[in-house]
């Protein structure tokens, strides 16, 4: 009998349960069309699904009162509030709006986790496929610069070196990311920004300001997060174009994608490839390039493959073969010209991670591992412009081989609990491992860096108004470095174990108006960094970087605020970012050129650590919406970069009469104002028009004289380079799209007017735009 009622009790229970589900169904759309794969759960709760490929969703959840969420990514996250009635079949439907200011996106660069932009603790920037797209990015570096406190350079003529500069720092400040692993080596650096087609990208995600305790040295100005493409559905591309610099100068690329998703979702893979050939371009018919002949050869995949509901397992692999080559006499081996910078790049990008979830997705386990392996053979040199049989044999001595790797592993914990406050540990372990030699000039640079760090935050979130993260990453690095120049050697022997702190707040003081506010340390050990690993042409002769014996490790700390707001005036989307930034700098690394010369003529300059440094301003960005037709968004930032005492950029040596030391109290190359604008106009459905400018305001720049090898400091002109481009759309049958695409860009030709020339030239006095006016077409098809 006892045993009876115990039965009887539980199957009451059981019924009693069941009786207290309820079933709800419905589509997900826009506009009338269905979004598919988007999410739909509880708020604060732990039951929800996904909707299948037309937007239907099903699912049996607790009666009451409760909030559904629906989230897809390109789209504003939509909330109901609603009362199910137990036994009670609901049809729940969703109609979603387009998020084209991009508030609600997904972004992982702020906190080592998933996390909505709008609750993030940092500003994160996300560019994608439309910014490069409209702006006819062929690769990373030409879409950067289209977000506040961002702007790319070019500092060679000859090899087109390429850099970042974030709030006023230099590239060296800034950690580059490869699916947010940091195997973007110093090597990379120098080249590395135009080596990255668009066609593998997914997005681009960037912080400004420290991000030290979350991905160890170097991330002192900001993080640059390159996300690659995953297969997301079946889908296929091919896009081309083919543009003409100054309406003569080819350039021309084909790309080709394409992804295969099993019907399950469990499995895919997604490869993309790129061919690319760039003639040379001389702008002031010396007889020596600008602009470098270049050719870019590269294949990568990803793929995914889920064991169960619960786990992923992820795979990518990039490949990269790139050849540029600058100076005179293109035609000729580079030992017959006078001068020649060639670089011949191969370099593998790969890396594997494994996640793991318990059901309520509350805690994940990620174990990853990457690895990048660059070989570059490279000539520096030519006979600058003499004929003699000492030049010859110099001429000879100019080719070089680097070799490069970069790895790191490591596994990060998070577990969420309570108030949806967020536990992140992790562990990881880097290294950069880089011999660069040219046997010719006795000049190597042989540098090994360990890096063992270890990491904790924690995202308090005690109301829906305010929420902190406090974290902190301890490293300890050891850089084993020997650096030589004909008879001059140097080392850097560096074993030190630092801790960098960060703490943000975010405050909502309403729906449409949000506070952030943080404070970061960072810090860069004595090492050779991307400007010290290339050469430059002065005079004919080569520039050798070697670091001081006396070089200290550099630290930062970077203090940003920030006011974020983001309203709708009826279907029109507005967004204004207001955002401070303040950055000292100890023991900054500084290049000063000696002025002195060795013995086969080259000349030396030497990494020191300089006095006290300071970057402050303001970014202000604003974004405007009347529809999901017309976009538009602008930037600007005002700043200044200051040295707290004066400092010596050019080291008289006494060899001339006269000749004094070289002193400037601010940053060179560091212009005061810069900004950016995109605007992008559906004007029918099958043609769109985008503009899009970049602005560069007056800045110092060097240029050394080259029969003395004097510096002399000038003041440039202020920039604009703009780009229009028009589109046209068609499907001539379903499931095949065609785009047929022209447009020009940089169209007022705001270019450099002054550019140094002859065999003799400083090849890196270049500034402003990288390329004159160039008139471009396109054509892309396929089912995307």
């Amino acid at each position: 009998m006892k045993y009876f009622t115990l039965i009887s009790l539980f199957m009451v229970t059981l019924v009693s349960a069941q009786d207290d589900k309820t079933t709800i169904s419905g589509q997900i759309t826009t506009e009338g069309v269905p979004v598919p794969y988007a999410s739909i759960y509880v708020k604060n709760g732990t039951q929800g699904t996904d909707a299948d490929e037309n937007g239907n969703y099903k699912m049996t959840i607790k009666s009451g009162d409760l909030t559904l969420v629906v989230k897809s990514q390109g789209y504003r996250t939509q909330e109901k509030q609603i009362t199910l009635v137990a036994g009670t079949d609901q049809n729940i439907n969703f109609e979603l709006t387009e998020d084209v200011l991009g508030l609600d996106q997904v972004v992982v660069s702020a906190t080592r986790n998933r996390i909505s932009k709008k609750e993030a603790p940092v500003i994160v920037k996300v560019l994608g496929p439309k910014l490069f797209n409209a702006t006819q990015s062929a690769n990373l570096a030409d879409g950067l610069g289209y977000q506040p406190g961002v702007r790319l350079e070019t500092n060679c003529q000859n090899c087109g070196f390429t850099q970042v500069r974030m709030n006023g720092l230099e590239g060296q400040y800034t950690q580059i990311l490869v699916n947010s692993r940091p195997v973007f080596s110093a090597l990379n650096g120098v080249y590395g920004l135009e080596q990255i087609p668009v066609s593998m990208i997914d997005r681009v995600e960037v912080v400004r300001s420290g991000g030290s305790a979350l991905f160890g040295s170097n991330a002192i100005a900001g993080t640059v997060n390159v996300i690659t493409k995953e297969p997301v559905n079946d889908s296929w591309e091919i896009n081309s174009s083919l543009a003409l610099i100054d309406g003569e100068t080819a350039d021309r690329s084909v790309n080709i994608n394409g992804s295969v998703v099993s019907e399950d979702l469990t499995s895919g893979v997604t490869v993309y490839g790129i061919l690319r050939s760039r003639d040379a371009y001389d702008a002031n018919g010396d007889g020596f390039s600008e602009i470098t002949e270049l050719t870019n050869n590269s294949l990568g995949m990803k793929t995914f493959l889920k064991p169960n509901d619960n786990s992923k397992i992820g795979l990518d692999f990039s490949a990269i073969h790139e050849y540029r080559r600058g100076g005179d006499k293109l035609e000729l081996s580079p030992q017959f010209t006078d001068v020649t910078e060639e670089l011949e790049h191969n370099t593998v990008f790969s890396g594997i991670d494994y996640e793991l979830f318990n059901d309520e997705r509350t805690q994940n386990l990620s174990v990853y591992s990457s690895i990048q392996y660059t070989d570059r053979g490279s000539y520096y040199g030519g006979l600058g412009g003499g004929r003699t049989a000492e030049d010859s044999i110099a001429a000879n001595n100019a080719f070089g081989n680097t070799k490069d790797i970069a790895f790191v592993a490591g596994a990060k914990y998070n577990h969420t609990f309570g108030n949806n406050d967020v536990i992140t540990t992790g562990v990881e372990y880097q290294l950069n491992d880089t011999d660069d030699a040219i046997i010719g000039y006795n000049r190597l640079v042989d540098q090994k860096v360990n890096s063992l760090g270890v990491y904790g935050q924690y995202e308090w979130k005690p109301t829906d108004k305010f929420s902190a993260l406090l974290g902190a990453r301890l490293d300890h690095v050891n850089v084993d470095g020997y650096y030589t120049i004909e008879a001059i050697e140097s080392t850097s022997d560096v074993s030190e174990t630092v801790i960098s702190p960060r703490l943000t707040i975010l405050y909502n003081f309403t729906d449409a108006l949000q506070f952030r506010g943080g404070y970061a340390r960072g810090f860069r050990a004595p090492q050779a960094f991307n400007e010290d690993l290339h050469i430059s042409s002065v005079g004919g002769e080569q520039r050798f970087v070697i670091l001081s014996n006396e070089l200290e490790s550099e630290y930062s700390n970077a203090y940003t605020a920030s006011f974020d707001y983001s309203k709708d005036f009826n279907k029109t989307q507005t967004n204004v970012l207001v955002e401070g930034f303040y950055t000292t700098l100890e023991n900054p690394f500084t290049i000063v050129s000696t002025g002195a010369s060795l013995s086969n003529g080259s000349i030396l300059e030497e990494t020191r650590n300089g006095a006290g440094a300071y970057v402050a301003g303001a970014n202000i960005e604003l974004s405007v919406s009347p529809s999901s037709e017309l976009f538009f968004q602008a930037g600007v930032t005002l700043q200044k970069s200051i040295y707290k005492e004066d400092q010596v950029l050019f080291e008289a040596d006494g060899s001339i009469p006269g000749e004094q030391d070289v002193i400037l109290d601010e940053f060179v190359r560091s212009p005061n104002t810069y900004g950016f604008l995109t605007t992008n106009w559906q004007m029918s459905e099958s043609l769109k028009l985008d503009v899009t400018g970049n602005y560069t305001g007056s800045m110092i720049v060097p240029l050394v004289v080259s029969d003395s090898g004097f510096v002399t400091l000038n003041d440039t002109e202020s920039f604009f380079d703009m780009t229009t481009k028009l589109t046209y759309h068609f499907d001539p049958i379903d499931n095949f799209h065609v785009e047929l695409s022209g447009g020009v860009q940089n169209m007022f030709d705001s270019y450099q007017s002054d550019f140094d020339s002859g065999a003799g030239r400083d090849s890196t006095y270049i500034y402003g735009p990288n390329r004159p006016r160039t008139f471009f077409i396109g054509l892309r098809f396929g089912d995307f």
